[in-house]
């Protein structure tokens, strides 16, 4: 990296809630462009900065700035200008000849020690006293604290936030405790705080030090989806992270939980480590997804049975015995999990339990987790369906990322019946926020493929309740003749099961192409997205209707690699395009991009004649295209769904990625016409038959696995799967245990 130090003459662009800037800076003889996140720049000041070149395509070299620092001017002409410039409010050019020459050399110690004696000058009074320390103290803060965490590797980006969290206490509280960083600034994990704790004498088996790393070490394992740690496994990482011994982990270990920080919970005589929010969620969605199974519901005053054979003439149907048990089912429980893989009939029997429902004047409700699902859904039914957190009403704290659900226990929602589709992805809190808004004799009826991958957050709700033996459940197992046309659902159900599905059927929709090394494979899907399916099946859109899934983002077909190999034949660089860099990533108008975090604060405008509203947040898993770049606001514009513009400001762009090619963890709750499917050996805990068969089911109209035949069928003899640590099924059946005379229907 280089350093550069002049003075600031022009400030081009200023993003006043994330400080990023574009300036022009005097540096000696020459005149350079600075661009990054100074959040305290004013014209006229004297910066030090440490960054590297970088060449924009639109406007030329450019400094990126990685750390900065101000120069304090020292001469009191200096400090005149410094003043003058309008960094600190109610101070202008007149004010600060006055200022300078009152004080001279020593107007900024002033300013520092003894801000009051401005009462000295004529014309400035207790107001605008109040107004200038404000603002001068405000920049000092944003400045001490970047000064202070940049030398840590903390950004200025970060530095921001830091100040927006703790404002004028931000160096204090850091000083005080560095660990808060990890739980309280998304971005800073535990070893950037141990840094900071280091050099500031802070000891390695220090109680505070020990404590704070325990929840990171618990925090981060339940990252993975897990709800709690069994003690064994923090023991070993625990020691492994901290480098202290055991005896010191579990004296902080029931610190920790003595102060209220983590919950310990003994349970088939190990010990359990959750932290506090997910023991909570756990506790509450047991008591009340079995208030709600076991509650009076009122009987429909219709004879069921004959409105289903209705339903079965009017569209030339008939239903399997296990398809009327689920729709009777729906009706007569309070609760009530439908679960079965592709062409076993889901939808057809939501579109007859809601029939049911109307024709008693009974509202429904209906949602999914992700905008795609739920869009899906109504697409089914011909009616509305929402996301989760659209349905909840969700919300987000004025200043912060913060979501909160209007909905709740206080204001439930407003109807008598509630259907979730692609249950499978709700994790346990989602679960919570759902449960708590439905009200003690609604229906809920949930609807799911148990052997789909689980939710990417915490827990593993469906397959939890499904497992308890205490909720009622409808399993359907048979394809109907419509679908057996399908080889793409016959080969879901052959791979499920643990056969090799079938391929290269003539005129049928499951393909493999054999292919051994990686560079071949990749150059084939390459091949196959931008030049063979397109021309097999001119409907085919190579930018919209084909998506590569792969089971992993490293190495040469991981999908970070794949990304950028894509991103130059299906959308390359052009005068006409505009692009944008951040970090690695280049964006060009015209990518296809993915949002890679829940973000609840991000604001979208609804663009269609459907959706002409305004809402907020964009969720890990939405696609979208980028429509527009402006590089002078430095915005990224990007169209979600067809119909809601989000702008993401440099502050966002971390949470984009190009989407061309996504990892199938990503790609739940989502359907593509076409998938194609690199086959190759990987990790042995990645290359299972669960990642495998919900990739195959993300395709609607055609699968195509490139690779080799060995990976396939070691996929599918590998029944292996992450394990994931939740105590949901256990007390759900502990419950029931305790309530010996309660049986279900």
């Amino acid at each position: 990296m280089q350093d550069l130090q002049g003075i600031i003459e022009d400030i081009i662009f200023q993003n006043k809630d994330n400080g990023y800037v574009v300036a022009k800076m005097k540096e000696e003889e020459n005149t350079v462009t600075i661009v990054g996140c100074i959040p305290y720049i004013v014209e006229g000041q004297n910066l030090k900065v440490l960054g590297e070149w970088v060449q924009h395509p639109h406007f030329g070299r450019q400094f990126k700035v990685q750390v900065c620092e101000e120069i304090t001017p020292n001469t009191v002409t200096g400090i005149e200008r410094y003043l003058a410039s309008g960094v600190i409010s109610g101070i202008g050019p007149v004010t600060a000849r006055k200022i300078v020459k009152k004080f001279g050399e020593n107007t900024l110690h002033v300013l520092d020690d003894d801000i009051n004696r401005l009462r000295e000058i004529e014309g400035i009074g207790e107001k605008k006293i109040a107004l200038i320390s404000k603002s001068y103290s405000k920049q000092n803060e944003i400045r001490n604290i970047m000064i202070f965490l940049q030398t840590y590797g903390v950004t200025p980006n970060q530095c921001v936030k830091i100040h927006k969290k703790f404002g004028g206490d931000s160096v204090r509280k850091v000083k005080e405790n560095p660990y808060i960083l990890t739980e309280e600034i998304a971005g800073i994990g535990f070893k950037t705080a141990d840094r900071i704790a280091s050099s500031l004498g802070i000891e390695k088996n220090s109680d505070f030090r020990i404590q704070s790393g325990i929840r990171y070490v618990v925090n981060k394992f339940c990252s993975l989806g897990n709800t709690y740690m069994p003690i064994g496994r923090l023991m070993e990482k625990g020691k492994d992270v901290l480098g202290v011994t055991e005896k010191e982990l579990e004296k902080n270990l029931y610190e920790n939980s003595i102060n209220g920080k983590i919950k310990l919970e003994q349970c088939g005589g190990e010990l359990c480590v959750f932290p506090m929010t997910y023991y909570y969620c756990e506790l509450s969605v047991t008591k009340k997804i079995l208030t709600l199974a076991f509650a009076n519901y009122k009987d429909i005053n219709f004879d069921v049975d004959r409105e289903i054979e209705k339903f079965e003439k009017i569209n030339c149907i008939e239903f399997a015995p296990s398809q009327k048990e689920a729709i009777e089912g729906a009706v007569k429980n309070g609760v009530e999990i439908i679960t079965g893989g592709p062409g076993t009939g889901k939808t057809t029997i939501i579109n007859c339990i809601i029939q049911l429902f109307e024709k008693a004047n009974y509202k429904v409700l209906m949602g999914a987790p992700t905008g795609r699902a739920a869009k899906r859904m109504s697409e089914a039914t011909g009616r509305e369906a929402k996301t989760i957190h659209r349905l909840l009403d969700m919300g987000v704290e004025s200043d912060e990322k913060a979501m909160f659900f209007s909905r709740s226990e206080e204001s439930p929602l407003q109807c008598d019946v509630v259907i979730v589709d692609e249950a499978s992805m709700i994790d346990i809190m989602l679960m919570n926020s759902l449960l708590k808004a439905i009200s003690v004799g609604t229906r809920l009826i949930i609807v799911g493929d148990a052997q789909q991958l689980p939710s990417v957050g915490p827990g593993n709700v469906l397959r939890d309740f499904i497992d308890s033996g205490c909720i009622k459940v409808v399993k359907l197992k048979e394809i109907f003749r419509q679908s057996k046309e399908s080889m793409i659902i016959v080969n879901a159900h052959r791979i499920n099961s643990g056969k090799m599905p079938i391929l290269n059927k003539k005129f049928k929709d499951f393909y493999f192409i054999k292919c051994r090394e990686p560079l071949a494979i990749m150059n084939t899907i390459i091949d196959l997205i931008n030049r063979r399916l397109p021309n097999f099946n001119k409907d085919w859109n190579k930018m919209h209707n084909i998506q590569i899934l792969s089971p992993m983002r490293k190495g040469i077909l991981g999908v970070s690699n794949l990304n950028v190999k894509l991103q130059k034949v299906l959308n390359p660089g052009s005068s006409e395009k505009k692009e944008k860099r951040n970090g690695a990533a280049v964006f060009r108008t015209g990518d296809k991009v993915m949002q890679i975090k829940n973000d609840y604060s991000l604001k979208w405008t609804g663009i269609s004649e459907q959706n002409s509203e305004e809402g907020m947040g964009i969720f890990n898993g939405d696609f979208g295209y980028v429509e527009d770049i402006d590089n002078d606001k430095n915005t990224l514009t990007v169209i979600f769904d067809e119909d809601k513009k989000v702008i993401y400001d440099s502050m966002h762009l971390d949470e984009l990625e190009l989407s061309y090619a996504i990892t199938i963890h990503k790609s739940q709750g989502s359907e593509f016409p076409v998938i194609i499917l690199p086959m190759f050996m990987g990790s042995p805990l990645l290359m299972n038959r669960n990642l495998l068969y919900t990739a195959v089911t993300r395709a609607k109209q055609m699968v195509v696995l490139v690779g080799d035949l060995n990976a396939l069928k070691f996929m599918i003899n590998n029944n292996r799967s992450f394990e994931r640590y939740s105590l949901l099924k256990h007390r759900i059946m502990d419950i029931m245990e305790s309530e010996t005379n309660v049986t279900l229907e």
